[in-house]
């Protein structure tokens, strides 16, 4: 077994998974620096979120390694990793899954509250990230009350709360518009970057992996190539990076 890497705070090697004896990854490796976003691009059923979930302790790999913090997170107990999860990882679905019960802020807040907040700490917190979300006025509503752009903000909101050490956003802004997802997208990095949050981003939209600072591409299961993003793309103009294996 080898050594995580010192300057990766995530790092997987060779990983290899299946879905029904369908290979869903094979031997896929990579390194993730503390604070950095990095996008894991792809077409659909490239790998994406298969690669995220082995990452973030949902998935056991059949072959393969997966550390965090020098941690390694392939030979964890369930319980183990569902704590690793609670505690130190935050995950955006493409689909917002919030509790029905609870309002936004309720929503927003429960990992808080999970963690030992106090219901006052936690609120307090809950409603200033939905404010910078530009969904402070929803605080109140319940998820049925709510469009699906705000539900995905929610969800957002909630993921950004507790500061994770480790956020996997899986196509995070999948259901929104182009003017809300620009806006959610701005708000998720800027967020990361202040905090020092390390940001994993499955995501097959290039406008949304050239707001990472490093892109890893997946294609059937493989990864094969990393692309190093100018910090500005313009609208016109563009050139596109092809992929080669």
């Amino acid at each position: 077994m080898l050594p995580q890497p010192d300057d990766d705070v995530l790092w997987a090697r060779a990983l290899h998974v299946e879905h029904n004896g369908t290979p869903a990854l094979s031997g896929v490796s990579l390194g993730v620096r503390e604070g950095e976003i990095l996008a894991v691009g792809g077409p659909r059923g490239s790998g994406k979120t298969t690669l995220l979930r082995c990452l973030s302790g949902q998935l056991v790999p059949r072959e393969g390694e997966v550390w965090f913090n020098s941690t390694p997170v392939h030979t964890m107990g369930p319980l183990t990793r569902e704590r690793l999860r609670r505690d130190r990882f935050g995950w955006i679905d493409p689909v917002p899954t919030l509790i029905p019960e609870l309002n936004a802020w309720e929503n927003t807040a429960l990992p808080l509250m999970l963690r030992g907040w106090t219901r006052r700490a936690a609120k307090t917190a809950a409603r200033e990230w939905l404010e910078r979300l530009d969904i402070g006025g929803c605080a109140r509503k319940r998820p049925g009350a709510l469009l699906q752009s705000e539900r995905q903000r929610v969800a957002v909101a909630r993921a950004l709360a507790p500061a994770p050490a480790v956020l996997f956003a899986d196509e995070p802004t999948a259901p929104l518009h182009r003017a809300d997802r620009a806006h959610v997208l701005r708000t998720l990095t800027s967020a990361a970057r202040s905090h020092g949050i390390t940001v994993v981003l499955a995501t097959h939209d290039p406008d949304t992996a050239a707001l990472a600072d490093r892109t890893v591409s997946l294609l059937d299961g493989r990864r094969v190539n990393t692309v190093h993003l100018p910090p500005v793309v313009e609208a016109e103009g563009r050139t596109a990076c092809s992929l080669s294996v």
